[in-house]
């Protein structure tokens, strides 16, 4: 039924929980499974360019690392999990990630890192389920 299967991860508990469910999906369907980080968290105002850069960098290197531990986890599950990184907000960047790469399934946490201002914006999950242009499953 899904053929190719993108999980949005942030390394959170919810992640690790959508990470783990996309995997047993991918074992029993066969099927291509993506993780995708996004970086979103750059300095709005910035006092010079070198420290945009600065942020940027150590941003990539926290997704890497978290994206490493993402492909342990599968390893462990026997799925080859393929990464990658992207930049923006993280719902928008999923869903165009997911349209562009031809997914046909979004697997999301309930609840990442944005929990507590998910009550009052809706979360990333709650996004990505009303803009997604495939299947979304919502793991809690």
């Amino acid at each position: 039924m899904f053929r190719k299967i993108l999980v949005a991860y942030d390394g959170s508990d919810g992640a690790k929980k959508a990470l783990n469910q996309a995997c047993e999906l991918s074992t029993v369907m066969q099927a291509e499974t993506w993780a995708v980080a996004v970086l979103e968290h750059l300095p709005k105002y910035a006092a010079t360019v070198g420290e945009v850069e600065e942020t940027q960098e150590q941003g990539r290197q926290y997704l890497g690392t978290i994206l490493v531990e993402a492909q342990s986890i599968a390893a462990a599950l026997q799925v080859d999990l393929r990464v990658d990184q992207a930049a923006g907000q993280a719902a928008q960047t999923m869903v165009r990630y997911a349209q562009e790469h031809g997914f046909d399934l979004i697997v999301v946490g309930h609840s990442g890192h944005s929990a507590v201002w998910g009550a009052f914006l809706g979360t990333t999950a709650d996004k990505i389920v009303r803009h997604a242009p495939c299947s979304v499953l919502v793991v809690r």
